[in-house]
């Protein structure tokens, strides 16, 4: 019988943290940062150490008897880009990894009327 995880994979651009839960999200199964894979202070947010991160992630969850992941990913959110740079490179290395990925989805936080945004009243000028 397959076992499920939830796996959370939070963007900034500054790291990637990626944390791994039970169905209900209430207990944690293991976690992996950028920071944990590489050493230089500005290499933890690269797409090459989101890829390390879900690499050992996938090792981990293997260890666990975890086979299936349900893929929840979060980039910066607010008036900033709604993406990040890992996010994309760690699913494909838990693809290659040999996790089976049933359902991915975008929790990026939208604001409905947020903080102004940067520019004035005719824009930003480039």
């Amino acid at each position: 019988m397959p076992h499920k995880a939830i796996l959370h994979i939070f963007t900034t651009h500054n790291n990637v943290l990626m944390t791994a839960t039970d169905l209900t999200g209430s207990e944690t199964i293991c976690k992996v940062s950028g920071g944990m894979v590489t050493k230089g202070g500005s290499e933890k947010s690269s797409s090459f150490a989101s890829m390390r991160a879900a690499e050992r992630m996938a090792e981990m969850l293997v260890e666990k008897d975890f086979n299936q992941v349900i893929v929840k990913y979060r980039g910066a959110g607010g008036n900033k880009s709604h993406s990040a740079p890992g996010a994309t490179s760690a699913i494909r290395a838990l693809t290659r990894a040999g996790m089976q990925i049933t359902r991915i989805e975008d929790v990026t936080p939208i604001p409905t009327d947020g903080t102004k945004s940067k520019g004035g009243r005719r824009g930003r000028r480039v």
